[in-house]
Order: C-alpha cells, then structure tokens, then sequence
C-alpha cells in the first residue's frame, strides 16, 4: 500500500493538463482547455479541463475527476496502479507499506503480463544484437534493407532464435511463471502439453500502448517457404486488444499533435521507414483492418489523417471501401499513393529521406477526389459503370457529418464527374433521409423489444449534457439540470457551486467584514434543511468543519473517496461556457462576471433558495387552510400564512432590486 505522504506528493506534482493531455489534444477556449471526449465518442469537443481547479469534465457523458480519476477510468487501472503511473511519469519514488500475500497476488496479476512482456522484448533485443544467430541472420536484414541502428534501437526491434523453446526456458529460468508466458502468448502449450514458443526465426516488432509499456509482438518471418506466415501477431490478452492499438504512437503522439496531422501506414517496416526518413508524425494498423477505435484514438490528437498507400491497384481499391468510416468520424482524409510496385518503406529506401519526404508533401490528395479518380479510369466510358461510381462517392460523402464540408465535396465532384451538382444534391439528400428514416426505424424496435429508455444510434445527434442519475433529462440554463418536479434541487445545488468557488473568500461588504463567504452562506441558511441528499451531505461537512474551526476547499469535495459527492462537486465547479475574451479584446465591451460583485452572487443564492422554499410553505399553508374546517385553527394558519408572506416580501422586494454596495 502507498503511504500518504508519497500520495499527497504524486497528487500535488501532477498537472492534470499534462496528463490529460498526453491522451488528448487540447485546445484553449477562455480559461478551459477543451478536446474530443476519449471517453465516448464525440465530433464536436465537450470535454473540459480546468488548469487552475486540476480537474476534467465531460458535459457530453458526465465524467469527471482529477489526475488519478482520470488514467483509472481511460487506462482502467486500479488507485494505486494510477498512483504508480503518475510517480512514474513525474519520477517520484514510490513508497509501500507492505501487502498481504493475498492483495500482493491480486495486485500483481495483470502487472505480471506486462513485466513477462518487457522481459520478452529484452530478451529478443539482446539475441538481434549479441547472438552470432541474431547479428547474421536478424541484424543483416535490417542492414541491407538499409535500417540505421538508431532507428531499430528506437522501437526495440530484435529477433527471436529458430529454437522451439528459447524464450520459455529462459524466462521461466529468471523466475518468469508459465502461465503469464501463455496468457500474452508468448509461449503456446500444444494437445500433447509440450511447451513451445509462438515466434521463432522471426524479427520482432514490439508493440507499445498507449504510454509506453510493451503489451504485444509482431513477427516476420525472413524464410521463403510460402507455407510459413510472413507475420505472426500476438493473440489478444488482458494487456492486449489490437483494435484499440495503433502500431508506433507512443512514438508518435507528440509529432501528431504538434504537426497536426497523422500518417497512417499499413506495416511496422514502413512506420520505421518513415521515422528514418524524419516523419515522425506515422503509425500503423498492425497488421490489422482499420477499426473505428484506432480512428477514433488518432481522432483525441488531431483531425486530419494522410493514408499512405502502397501502389498495387487491386489492394488500392479494396482498401478504398473500408475508409468510409473516417469520413463518419468527422475526420479530413487525404491519400498519398507510391509507384506501382513501392510501399512506403520500399520507396523510402530507393528514393532517400529527402526525396520521400517532398514526394509526401507534393502528392496528398483529398479522399473523395482521389477515389474518383481511381474508379473512375477503371469504368472508362461503360455508363453503368459510371453510375454506380456516383452514387458510390456520393454515398461516401453523405457519411460527412460536417455540412459545409459536405457542400464542398459536392461542388467539386460536380466538376470531376461531369454531373449536375443539383443531381449530386438531390441524391445526397436521397440517402441520408434513407439514413433516419433506417436509425429511426432501428431505434423504434429496440424500443418496442424493450422498457428501457430510447438510446441513441450513431446517426441521430449525440444527447447534451451528463446522462447519470444527478440530474434531470432536460439540461437547464444553470448548466446542471432542471430540478425534478417540485423540489428545490436547482437552488441547493447553486448553494453548493457559490461555496465551493467563493467560500474561502472574504465578506467585505456594508458592516460585515473578517468573516468568510463560507462562514457568512452557512449562518444565514442555519434554518434552512436541504434536501437533496448529495448537497445535504456537502452542507453537513461544510458545517462540522465550520464549527470544528476549519474551512474545506473545493479541492476535498472534488477529490472526495464518495465517487457521487466528487461527481457533485466536479459538475458544480466546471462550465462548459467561457466568455471570451474577444468581447473586450476586438469589440471593446467590457462584460461583468459574477465574481465582480460577490455580494449580489451570494445573496442572490441565499435568496432564491429561501424563496424557493417560502413559496412552498406558503402553498402547503393555503393547502392547510381550505382544508381546516375548525375556524380557531383556520385563523392560527391564516395568521402564520401573514408572517410568512411579510417574509416573502421582503425577498422578493431584495431579489426584484439591483444590488450594488
């Protein structure tokens, strides 16, 4: 177990933008940084990081937390694995109480998958470069395919011996357990229980997640027999989903970001390539088909993607197919393809990094015009043919979320088809109504098979605001929900929000002074039961630590071991909407923000929610009072119903007023 002060030293050096943002691309907007939610898909960013507050915010799923909430939720690690995560990224010693053998064990389990794992790279790297076997047969390979040391040093490539066993016998003589050899299949236990590797004679790729760790292996094999797979793959485990892993982006994720554009390859050889060539801005599909995960995780970086193609016509056109779903993902594709017979790493190699990389800088074309193009030479004058290649761009255009985008797409295919861009329009509208009318059909069977509340498919727009059960299905002007029926949810919860920003902040006004806004809220709501559990809970601790002497910050409601009060908290201290700044700066009006006068902020609060409540006393009162038969007791309700109304009065009379002193 991590001892507190190693703790509290991991939670006050992490910097939840640096940490978000090694997973996000992050843009400034006010004094938020906004991104594509990595946590549900998204096109338009609603995700929120507040620098000053370390906290994130989705208002499109609802999460939210700190440094250490969010590597749990997105790398689905446990506290202390997040703990460790963060020390490691900010080189801070990690110091353990010591573990029961029973937790040590539950702990360690799927920490061992990826120790087996680095121990197998450095097994493999140590045989490419210091067994007779590795340097003659791995080490030449990469040599004359003109591989600099650097570059295979980078990416820990190595080589696997041609021995049945190599691997399992030497990491299970360093301590290594059998059974996590097979659970990231590495070694492979056959019908007859003998134990063998899966790679051997092969050169090794191995494939890193996300932040760096090794949770996979891709082999090539270097003999010509055509009955031996030219790659073997890693099997899925619990360290290794390879529809959610891009080959190279641990490398590659900070070029990405900075150069706001991502090469997408179709090998390891040509990740390497590209890398020597300069580009480091290029990932691969590992051997793999491209999956809306892998789009979706160049998508948290940037939104333009250049897909390199090798120059084979029939596997250019199969491939064209299945690229739709960028398109779908709101990302820009452009397409750069080699001379027939070159992939990206063979023409690197017989051109040269400078040539390569100006051929890439010169030969991008969009998506949609380049598969025109291509499919277009290949129907030649048949019209049939031609008809169907229309409405087959067409279709792929349709799958563009962005209108104006979509427009443009039209325009220009207008001309390179030579077609009526009104046709064109008028089919594009043909299939996308095709398309709701197909999702809203879909939805009303679901609907129909089930009591469940109506989900949303992936073609109808995303629902605002966060879908838990804090709030109300109808998001309100005060960014956290309309209260449900005839409670004062809205009001307790502002109540919550003005303290947890101004609390520790000083009353200064009229007589009232040396006292804090904290201090102030909770002796004028003294009377005042709330009743929304979660604020109820919030007001309660607020209370104890007022008389206890002691004023909590946002920051112990917001890092709260309750997951519903720090929700709470996360939800009331975060705003989707920044004022900006362009206001003051090009049109020079200056805009008040409610921290510029506290005092009207703080009553305000205060009022509102006494009023909310007066008002339903004033209600059951008049309830009481037609219902009372007995006229003594009716005029004791009727007197009461008086006082309370002068009460009224006088917060309406405060409430209709501007208050400014």
């Amino acid at each position: 177990m991590i001892n507190r002060e190693t703790i509290d030293k991991i939670m006050d050096t992490a910097r939840i933008e640096e940490v978000v943002g090694d997973f996000v691309h992050l843009k400034k907007r006010g004094t938020s940084l906004i991104g594509n939610c990595p946590f549900h898909g998204e096109k338009t960013p609603s995700f929120h990081v507040s620098v000053t507050k370390g906290i994130y915010k989705c208002f499109g799923c609802g999460k939210g937390g700190d440094s250490v909430r969010f590597i749990m939720d997105h790398e689905k690690y446990s506290y202390p694995e997040a703990l460790k995560f963060l020390a490691n990224k900010y080189n801070i010693e990690v110091e353990e109480a010591e573990l029961s053998p029973e937790a040590a064990e539950a702990q360690s389990a799927k920490e061992s998958l990826y120790i087996v794992s680095q121990y197998a790279a450095a097994f493999f790297v140590k045989q490419l470069w210091e067994t007779d076997e590795g340097k003659g047969i791995g080490l030449s390979y990469f040599k004359e395919r003109g591989f600099r040391e650097d570059i295979l040093k980078k990416f820990e490539v190595g080589y696997s011996p041609d021995v049945w066993d190599a691997l399992t016998q030497n990491a299970t003589n360093a301590g290594h357990k059998l059974e996590f050899l097979e659970s990231t299949g590495l070694s492979i236990k056959n019908d007859n229980g003998k134990i063998y590797d899966r790679f051997r004679g092969r050169v090794m790729f191995p494939i890193h997640n996300f932040t760096g760790r090794i949770i996979g292996f891709g082999g090539r094999t270097l003999k010509t027999d055509k009955n031996v797979p030219k790659y073997v793959n890693s099997p899925e485990s619990e360290i290794y989903h390879k529809s959610n892993v891009l080959y190279g982006l641990f490398h590659a994720k900070k070029a990405i970001r900075d150069l706001d554009n991502c090469y997408l390859a179709e090998g390891y050889a040509d990740v390497l390539s590209v890398h020597q060539a300069g580009i480091e801005n290029v990932v691969a599909s590992s051997g793999t088909s491209l999956t809306v995960e892998q789009i979706k995780l160049i998508g948290r970086f940037t939104q333009n993607i250049t897909i390199l193609f090798d120059g084979d016509a029939a596997g250019i056109k199969a491939s064209l197919r299945g690229l739709d779903m960028i398109l779908e993902e709101g990302l820009n594709v452009k397409i750069v393809s080699f001379p027939d017979g070159h992939d990206p790493d063979s023409y690197m190699h017989h051109v040269g990094a400078g040539a390569f990389k100006t051929y890439l800088e010169n030969n991008r074309k969009d998506f949609i015009l380049y598969k025109a193009n291509v499919l277009l030479k290949d129907a030649g004058d048949d019209p049939i043919k031609r008809a169907g290649i229309i409405r087959d761009i067409v279709e792929s255009i349709a799958k563009i979320p962005d209108q104006i985008k979509a427009s443009v797409f039209i325009r220009e295919s207008s001309s390179l088809l030579q077609i009526e861009e009104s046709v064109l329009l008028s089919e594009l509208n043909k299939i996308r109504s095709g398309k709701v009318k197909k999702n809203f059909e879909s939805n009303q069977r679901a609907n129909a098979q089930s009591s469940q509340p109506q989900s949303y498919s992936s073609g109808a727009p995303e629902p605002l605001g966060p879908p838990d059960d804090l709030w109300d299905d109808n998001a309100g002007p005060s960014g956290y929900g309309e209260p449900k029926v005839d409670t004062d949810e809205i009001q307790e919860k502002e109540i919550v929000r003005l303290l947890l920003a101004y609390g520790h902040e000083f009353v200064n006004w009229d007589n009232i002074d040396d006292m804090y806004i904290g201090s102030f809220v909770m002796q004028n709501l003294a009377d005042v039961e709330f009743e929304n559990q979660l604020c109820k809970s919030i007001i309660d601790y607020y209370k104890s630590e007022i008389d206890d002497g002691r004023l909590p910050t946002a920051n112990h409601f917001i890092k709260h071991e309750d997951h519903s009060i720090a929700d709470l908290a996360i939800t009331l201290s975060t705003s989707e909407y920044a004022l900006s700044e362009n206001w003051l700066n090009k049109h020079l009006i200056y805009v008040k923000d409610e921290s510029m006068n506290l005092k009207a902020t703080i009553l305000g609060g205060i009022f509102h929610l006494k009023k909310r409540k007066v008002d339903r006393i004033l209600t059951n009162l008049l309830k009481e009072i037609k219902e009372e038969k007995d006229a003594d007791n009716q005029m004791i309700l009727m007197q009461r119903y008086s006082v309370i109304k002068g009460v009224e009065r006088e917060i309406n009379k405060f409430l209709g007023s501007v208050i400014v002193k």
